[in-house]
């Protein structure tokens, strides 16, 4: 029973993991077409609906804190976590396509620091995620030097 459940339980993050794909890169879509108030509706949305909380609760840890506050005081999994670093990226997306640049690199930072972490902790070697991490360093050092 417990192999089924653990089962279970990693097919679900996947298969949401494969729905914040695909949420992403609608939210995306929508930032590259200046429609930014409906991209910002689905963040904040997918926020909650993914993670059961609003972005102000993610916001308010700090990144030194963040990987341990919620894995052991919010029981998020590493699923989520790789969901939250989604979402982070898509929020620095918005913000810099906004010119709210603190935000933008705050965001930045706590999905380069989640992908780290998870990179880190799983074992295995990710090339989406190595990539990923070494844009999130390029883009904050681009945006941090204007």
């Amino acid at each position: 029973m417990v192999i089924f459940d653990a089962m279970y339980q990693r097919d679900y993050i996947l298969r949401m993991i494969r729905m914040m794909a695909e949420l992403i890169a609608a939210i995306l879509d929508r930032i590259r077409g200046r429609d930014y108030q409906q991209a910002a509706g689905m963040i904040q949305n997918a926020y909650y609906d993914f993670l059961k909380q609003d972005a102000a609760f993610f916001h308010s840890i700090p990144e030194e804190e963040l990987t341990r506050k919620l894995l052991l005081e919010h029981h998020y999994s590493h699923g989520h976590l790789e969901i939250l670093a989604e979402l982070f990226y898509a929020e620095a997306e918005l913000l810099h396509a906004t010119g709210d640049i603190s935000g933008c690199l705050a965001c930045y930072g706590k999905s380069k620091l989640l992908l780290e972490f998870l990179l880190a902790e799983s074992g295995i070697y990710s090339i989406e995620k190595e990539d990923r991490i070494i844009k999130l360093e390029q883009l904050i050092s681009t945006i941090s030097l204007n």
